[in-house]
């Protein structure tokens, strides 16, 4: 790989960083937002909740656009707007009343900035190169760059909130304002042909066609996706509330103990990004097999309730979670054809932040219970999306082409 293609995806990897720092750093300043704001923990969960799902409804469009205007073109003016949103959610906190609304208001801006932002860097690095093994190679660095966004984010995120509770929220502009100055100077898109874009209803008929003519993997993979983050988020709100609460775990040394699990999962995620190359047989096993694993480390936790048993076998569910991640992208992004690689891995995306969504708030009802039953939740999820990815992704597999007719996407080959 070129030097100056390395500099471009060093670059790229700061917006998933970023993005992934000012969503996930609030996890265990969490327990601290209820006891300042007087909030319960469902309403405390909002504040992640919300986020994601600004992104899952406008990452589609960001995705369309994208492939209409151009990827920096779309990234930029969202880092700008995440910025402002972290702002205002800064701004907020010092408030006496409706602070708790307005900071709301601050992270669906910032959700807004993260749909235009993240989802973009996948088909960018997809376009950077032609070589399958380069794509898994950048793709393994970016999704290795989000997942070390979560191992920083307990850490950063209770070292901050040492200072102040709101310093978390001010950090999110100032890391934006970094991200863009890299991209603006440092990352060169592939010049695209000039050429009119196709209208609106014949690029969504296109795109609607490649999912009809790939709708099995795709399917998987999104579901895949929304599984896997719908588990790792539910259970580290679940870590962050028992730390707190349970073990009396609090400030940076708290950031520490939720940082051992992410460890194992940006580790599997980097190492696996680095092996896979464009061997699908092998993505689809390791994907398989990583979820069997995570089931697995998650009701080993049932017997123990000492605090390191628990690490240590949340921390296997989420090498689990880390081997998984970049064989999705790697499977996704080779397997759609440039022009709606970027609406397509959008709406991957879109599944990701689903599960991002879904995870803490579910995991609070679920703890409402009892904790095996959430344990016992989360295992079946993951089980179900190792059985997804076992029946559904099929390597090698191609479609005939019905004669006259060229596959929407430019007939990319299924993974």
């Amino acid at each position: 790989m070129q030097a100056k293609k390395k500099r471009d995806l060093l670059a790229l990897a700061s917006i998933p960083l970023i993005m992934t720092l000012g969503n996930s750093m609030l996890i265990p300043v969490l327990p601290v937002i209820q006891n300042k704001l007087g909030i319960s923990p469902l309403q405390s969960s909002m504040l992640i909740t919300v986020y994601s799902v600004m992104a899952i409804v406008l990452i589609p469009l960001a995705g369309y656009m994208s492939d209409r205007i151009g990827r920096k073109a779309v990234i930029i003016p969202s880092l700008i707007l995440a910025g402002i949103g972290g702002a205002v959610c800064g701004a907020a906190a010092g408030l006496s009343s409706d602070a708790y609304s307005i900071i709301l208001f601050g992270r669906v801006l910032q959700g807004i900035g993260a749909a235009g932002a993240m989802p973009i860097v996948m088909p960018l690095v997809g376009d950077m190169f032609r070589s399958e093994e380069q794509v898994s190679a950048g793709l393994g660095l970016i999704e290795t760059s989000n997942t070390f966004g979560k191992v920083l984010s307990p850490i950063a995120g209770s070292a901050l909130a040492a200072l102040i509770w709101s310093v978390p929220f001010w950090a999110i502009p100032v890391m934006c304002l970094i991200s863009i100055l890299l991209v603006i100077f440092m990352v060169k898109a592939p010049k695209k042909k000039e050429r009119k874009p196709p209208p609106a209803s014949l690029f969504l008929k296109t795109t609607l066609q490649l999912y009809k003519d790939k709708s099995r993997w795709l399917t998987a993979l999104f579901a895949i996706g929304g599984i896997g983050m719908f588990i790792l988020f539910g259970l580290l709100f679940y870590l962050s509330e028992t730390l707190e609460g349970t073990y009396r775990m609090k400030g940076v040394l708290k950031g520490f103990v939720l940082a051992i699990p992410l460890a194992a999962l940006c580790t599997a995620s980097f190492v696996t990004g680095k092996v896979i190359g464009r061997r699908k047989k092998l993505m689809k096993w390791l994907t398989t097999g990583s979820f069997v694993l995570s089931a697995a480390a998650i009701l080993s936790c049932l017997p123990f309730e000492a605090v390191a048993a628990r690490i240590a076998f949340l921390s296997a569910a989420g090498l689990g979670i880390g081997i998984a991640l970049p064989c999705l992208d790697a499977l996704l992004t080779e397997g759609i054809d440039k022009k709606q690689r970027g609406t397509i891995s959008s709406l991957y995306s879109s599944m990701r932040f689903a599960g991002v969504a879904a995870g803490p708030p579910v995991a609070s009802l679920l703890m409402r219970h009892a904790t095996p039953v959430l344990f016992w939740f989360m295992a079946c999820a993951s089980a179900a999306a190792g059985l997804i990815a076992l029946s559904a992704i099929r390597p090698g597999e191609r479609k005939q082409p019905v004669p006259g007719r060229k596959l929407a996407g430019g007939g990319a080959a299924s993974p």
